[in-house]
C-alpha cells in the first residue's frame, strides 16, 4: 500500500498524461496538466512553511481550482480542511481557529466576499500565475499523516473536526476499485458538497486509474435535470445519490420518460440514510432494466473514512422495508455490543462499532471525546462507537435499526439536533427548547423546532438568529410554541410527546397551549 494518497496519482500520471482527467463546463485539465498545475501551487504552500500534519482551509464553489487546491495541498504535504463559502462567518472562523488553520486557499469573489469577516491568511487560486517548476515534490508524508480534516455537527453546539490520516483513505480508495473496479473508460460525477465526505471518493477514485471526474456546476446537485444534462452530455458512468434525493430523481425520470439519455451510467452509489426497498425496486424498473444500471447500498462514519460497509441490491423486486447496508469492506471489522460493551450474537439488535484501519485518529481539539467515542476494546482492537443500533443476520449482512442518541440525517445531511437546540436556547427570549425530525413523506424530511418563551418570538427574527451561527440546511423548517414542554418522569424532555405533536402538519410559526393549537395560529390544510 502506499504512503500517502497523492503518490498514487502521480503514478498514473506516467501512465497516462495526456488522458482527460478533470471537466468543468467546457473547461478540462489532462493528468498532465493537473499535474503541473497542483505542483506548482504545492511548492508555493512548502515555501511558505505547508508540510506533515499542517491543515490547509479551502474555501471554494466547484470547481476546477477546486481540485487543484485540494491536489496542492496534499501534494505539498498538508492535510486539507474544506470550508463552505455558504456558511455562516461565525461558524467558519470556530472552524478556522479550531483546525489551526492559517491559510485559506479561496477564488477571487469569496474572497472580497470574507476577507473582512474572517481572520485568516487568504489566497485566491484564480488570480495565481502559476509559473516556476511543475515537476513532482519529494513525498514528505507517512501513512499515519493527516490527509484531510471534515467537521460535523456537535451535539455540545460546536462542530467537531474528524481527523483522518492517509493509510485510512488509501485503503477506502483502493477497496472501491478493487470491489467496483473502473478505468479511462469511465467518468465519475463530482456533485456531492465537499464539507461532507462521500465528496472524498468523487474526488479521488478516478485519479488512480486513469479515469475522468466531471464537476457538477455548483448549487446544481438538486437538481434532476442538470444531473441528466450532465451526465448525457459528458458520458458520465458513475454517480451517487442520498435515498432521498434519489428518489427525487427517480421521480423525475419516471415523469419524464427522459431515461434514455443517461444510458452512459452503469452504476449509483446511494448512502446518508436509509435506503428502502421501493427506493430498489422503482431504480431497478427505471434504470436496471432498461439500461443496466446496478445500485450500491453504503454506509459508514465520517469517523471511519466515507464507508465501511456495501451491499449490491438485487434486481428482483424485494419487500423488507429497508435495505441491509452490507458486509464490512476490506481491513475493517464490525459488530453490535449491547450496553455493556459485549459482544451480541447474530439477529440481536445493539450499538454497532467498527474496528480497523479505516478508523479517524480522533477529532481536534476534543480528547475526552474521543476518548468517548474511539475505545480500546482490547489490547490490539480499538473501536469507534457509532451510536447506531444495528443487527447482523445470518448471512453476514448488517442491519441498521436506527440512532441511539439524537444524531440525524436529513437529505442525507448529518445534523446533531443538540447543535440547533444550543443555537435556539442561547436566542434571547427562548426559555427552552428541542428539534425533532418529521418524515413527511418518501422524499421529504422536516426539522421542527419546539420552544417555550416568555412572550412570542417574530418567526423572522429566530431565522435571522440561527443564520449566524448554522448552515441553512440546520435551520428548522417549522418552530412550534408551546406553553411548557412535556417532561417525562425523569424530568426530561419528552420527546416521544413532541414527536405526537410534530406529526400534526404545522404552519411555519404555530402556538400550542396546553397541547391544542390557540386560535390566532392554524395548522396547514
Amino acid at each position: 500500500m502506499s504512503t500517502c494518497i497523492q503518490k498514487l496519482f502521480e503514478e498514473q500520471v506516467v501512465r497516462t498524461p495526456d488522458e482527460v482527467a478533470v471537466i468543468f463546463k467546457k473547461e478540462t485539465l489532462t493528468y498532465k496538466e493537473l499535474n503541473e498545475k497542483s505542483n506548482q501551487l504545492a511548492r508555493l504552500l512548502r515555501e511558505g512553511g505547508v508540510g506533515p500534519d499542517t491543515v490547509v482551509g479551502i474555501m471554494v464553489e466547484r470547481s476546477i481550482e477546486m481540485v487543484v487546491g485540494i491536489f496542492g495541498i496534499l501534494k505539498a504535504g498538508g492535510a486539507y480542511l474544506p470550508l463552505s463559502p455558504n456558511h455562516p462567518s461565525s461558524r467558519l472562523q470556530f472552524i478556522i481557529e479550531d483546525s489551526g488553520a492559517k491559510l485559506i486557499l479561496t477564488q477571487k469573489q469569496i474572497l472580497h466576499r470574507f476577507q473582512d469577516s474572517l481572520k485568516a491568511d487568504m489566497l485566491a487560486l484564480d488570480s495565481i500565475s502559476y509559473e516556476g517548476k511543475g515537476e513532482n515534490l519529494e513525498c514528505i508524508n507517512k501513512p499515519s499523516d493527516l490527509v484531510y480534516v471534515i467537521y460535523t455537527s456537535g451535539s455540545t453546539g460546536k462542530p467537531k473536526g474528524v481527523m483522518i490520516e492517509h493509510l485510512a483513505l488509501i485503503n477506502r480508495i483502493e477497496w472501491m476499485q478493487e470491489a467496483y473496479p473502473i478505468s479511462s473508460k469511465d467518468t465519475i460525477l463530482q456533485k456531492t458538497p465537499y464539507t461532507f465526505d462521500v465528496s472524498v471518493w468523487e474526488m479521488f477514485w478516478w485519479s488512480i486509474v486513469g479515469a475522468k471526474v466531471c464537476i457538477l456546476a455548483p448549487g446544481m446537485e438538486k437538481f434532476p435535470q442538470a444531473i441528466i444534462e450532465t451526465t448525457e452530455s459528458n458520458d458520465v458512468t458513475i454517480m451517487h445519490f442520498v435515498p432521498s434525493m434519489l428518489s427525487a430523481f427517480l421521480h423525475y425520470l419516471d415523469v419524464t420518460g427522459e431515461t434514455n439519455r443517461i444510458k452512459s451510467l452503469k452504476q449509483v452509489f446511494v448512502s446518508g440514510e436509509a435506503l428502502l426497498s421501493q427506493h430498489v425496486n422503482r431504480f431497478n424498473k427505471l434504470l436496471n432494466f432498461s439500461n443496466g444500471t446496478l445500485l450500491t447500498n453504503l454506509y459508514g462514519p465520517t469517523e471511519a473514512t466515507i464507508d465501511v460497509t456495501a451491499y449490491d441490491c438485487p434486481i428482483h423486486e424485494i419487500t423488507e422495508g429497508s435495505v441491509p447496508i452490507g458486509r464490512p469492506i476490506r481491513n475493517i471489522e464490525m459488530f453490535v455490543v449491547d450496553k455493556y460493551g459485549n459482544k451480541l450474537p447474530e439477529g440481536h439488535i445493539g450499538e454497532l462499532c467498527i474496528s480497523g484501519i479505516g478508523l479517524a485518529r480522533g477529532y481536534v481539539n476534543r480528547p475526552q471525546l474521543t476518548a468517548e467515542k474511539f475505545v480500546q476494546y482490547s489490547l490490539d482492537t480499538r473501536i469507534y462507537k457509532t451510536g447506531d443500533l444495528a443487527l447482523i443476520r445470518s448471512d453476514g449482512n448488517i442491519e441498521f435499526h436506527g440512532r441511539i442518541d439524537f444524531q440525524v440525517k436529513v437529505n442525507g445531511l448529518r445534523i446533531e439536533l443538540g447543535e440547533i437546540e444550543s443555537c435556539l436556547m442561547s436566542c434571547e427570549g427562548v426559555l427552552q427548547c428541542a428539534v425533532i425530525v418529521r418524515q413527511e413523506s418518501e422524499m421529504v424530511v422536516k426539522l421542527i423546532a419546539f420552544y417555550e418563551s416568555e412572550n412570542d418570538i417574530e418567526l423572522e427574527r429566530l431565522k435571522k438568529y440561527l443564520r449566524l451561527f448554522l448552515p441553512d440546511y440546520m435551520i428548522p423548517n417549522s418552530f412550534v410554541r408551546v406553553n411548557e414542554m412535556p417532561l417525562t418522569d425523569s424530568g426530561k424532555i419528552d420527546r416521544k410527546a413532541l414527536a405526537l405533536l410534530g406529526s400534526e402538519k404545522y404552519s411555519h410559526h404555530t402556538t400550542l397551549v396546553g397541547g391544542s393549537v390557540n386560535e390566532e395560529s392554524s395548522k396547514d390544510s
